[in-house]
């Protein structure tokens, strides 16, 4: 005890040197440890609550205009400190978002999350290391990740891959691959100066990604043909090699098919082992955008739909999506690893890999896309699988499926409303009918109807356009929805259909007394 007490003794001059000149120096740690602890448990605390809670709000709700205001403030230049902005979050920012965590939101195909995923996502950003690679066991996780995920989408020994932000990230990695593969010359060296047309070809489902990748690789709007589809929503074979060959004989180079695991329309899949085939005799690279569909293959039951996805070049899709990660992360999958790494793989001195340290292992994953500097989003997947199991997942994908089939079974029943395309995976695409109104003014109505039901807060579906009509449409991709949600969807809809009806009824029986009427509603009269 006595040489402790000496220890300290000896010690305590130069620990308050060091204080002082800790007090002239900054640091963001927090100055009260104690105190911050308090607060960050009262943040876990508050957000478990937020997703216990989250049934009970809801589905949306509209920013009321002071909030709007309230977000829109000069720049601090002073701070307030962490728990004033703390409670400006929970009142301001929490409440206000686009409610995809909700079992009621069907809008689009936006991901859910999970609670042990927040975890995960905290315990990221606490280690916080920098994922291009090195010697590091978190570049291990994602190597494993990868692996899994390659393993499950049935790609060979010697596939490569690597997580991205979203799955548009990752299509345009796999449309980059082939366009330095199949391009004919050295495109990283000489660019597209030569002058011959690369050409791409996806059917007109195809998401918009796509539109946005030709451009950023130099291969132009004018590059991509949006192939017709069959009634059912596929790309139309004898179309897509009538679009090929007449290129060839035009002097362009076809480089690439993108096939469709689940359009975002319609949830639709193309025939992709009939693509495959024809890429092989093409002499074509195939890619696909799996977006959400892809991980149907989890499940055994449903693997039949997505059949052909194992002989793709390369697969994009989102693990925020149908593996129900928190926001962001995706996966690129590329059959041939060395085509993979010839697309981006560079060095430079400062980056170069040494036999030990740090740099023992390298950069791998900055020569699979373009990012040097990444997060690591792996650690969610990771901890999700491990605490899961992937037959959970397979499970729930199921479940989703289930539920959509459900769906389109209970729109049939209802008079009011008409599925407008087949229910082949988990979208479900309908609108409100009557027969006293036109297409045109049924538009105008399914429109009105989508805003007042989002606006009612009792769900929300997004829309689209289906044969030229507009349609409600539910992506099913949520954990947390249940038989008795999608209840409240149909009764809703019909329910506010029949009120917009209602006040068409009504428009027109007062439209001389009440000049001035809702110019929807008055538009729908003059269209019924």
């Amino acid at each position: 005890m006595q040489n402790k007490a000496a220890a300290q003794d000896s010690a305590s001059e130069p620990v308050s040197n060091c204080a002082v000149a800790s007090a002239e120096e900054l640091t963001l740690d927090p100055e009260d440890w104690e105190a911050f602890a308090r607060l960050a448990h009262r943040m876990v605390d508050d957000m478990l609550a937020h997703l216990r809670n989250v049934r009970s709000r809801p589905a949306w709700q509209p920013m009321p205009s002071e909030v709007r205001e309230r977000l829109r403030e000069e720049l601090p230049r002073a701070g307030q400190g962490a728990e004033s902005t703390y409670r400006e979050f929970v009142s301001n920012v929490m409440p206000y978002t686009n409610g995809n965590i909700h079992p009621r939101h069907f809008g689009w195909a936006m991901g859910n999350g999970t609670p042990l995923g927040m975890m995960a996502d905290m315990l990221a950003a606490g280690i916080n290391p920098h994922m291009a690679g090195y010697e590091q066991a978190p570049a291990l996780v994602e190597a494993q990740v990868v692996a899994w995920l390659a393993e499950l989408m049935g790609m060979p020994p010697g596939a490569s891959g690597v997580l991205t932000l979203g799955a548009s990230m990752a299509n345009v990695i796999g449309l980059a691959v082939a366009r330095q593969n199949k391009a004919g010359f050295d495109v990283r060296r000489d660019g597209l100066a030569n002058g011959t047309q690369l050409t791409v070809y996806a059917s007109q489902e195809i998401h918009r990604w796509l539109f946005k990748a030709v451009e950023l690789l130099g291969l132009g709007r004018s590059s991509l043909r949006c192939i017709a589809v069959d009634r059912d929503f596929r790309i139309d074979l004898v179309a897509l090699r009538q679009a090929i060959a007449a290129d060839r004989a035009a002097g362009a180079r076809p480089i690439c098919v993108v096939g469709s695991a689940g359009t975002v329309n319609t949830g639709a899949t193309d025939d992709l082992v009939a693509l495959a085939a024809l890429c092989r005799e093409e002499g074509l690279w195939f890619h696909i955008d799996g977006a959400f569909g892809a991980l149907a293959r989890l499940s055994e039951r449903l693997r039949p739909l997505v059949a052909g996805i194992e002989q793709a070049d390369s697969i994009g899709f989102d693990l925020h999506k149908w593996m129900y990660q928190p926001f962001d992360v995706a996966c690129v999958l590329v059959r041939d690893g060395d085509a993979h790494r010839g697309a981006f793989a560079s060095s430079q001195s400062y980056l170069a890999a040494t036999e030990r340290g740090l740099m023992a292992g390298g950069l791998p994953f900055s020569d699979l896309g373009i990012d040097l500097t990444r997060g690591f989003r792996a650690l969610k997947v990771w901890m999700g699988i491990k605490a899961h199991g992937i037959d959970t997942f397979a499970a729930l994908i199921e479940q989703n499926v289930e539920q959509a089939h459900a769906l389109g079974r209970r729109i049939e029943q209802q008079p009011e409303l008409r599925l407008v395309a087949p229910v082949t995976l988990n979208v479900v695409c309908f609108r409100f009918v009557d027969e006293r109104l036109s297409d045109s003014a049924l538009d105008q109505l399914n429109q009105e109807l989508l805003l007042r039901v989002q606006e009612s807060g009792a769900a929300v579906p997004s829309s689209t356009t289906v044969h030229g009509r507009f349609a409600l449409r539910c992506a099913i991709i949520n954990h947390r929805s249940q038989s008795q949600d999608f209840d409240v969807l149909v009764e809703s809809v019909v329910r506010i259909g029949h009120e917009i009806l209602n006040e068409v009824v009504s428009s027109r029986r007062s439209r001389e007394r009440t000049p001035g009427a809702d110019s929807k509603i008055s538009a729908l009269q003059s269209e019924g």
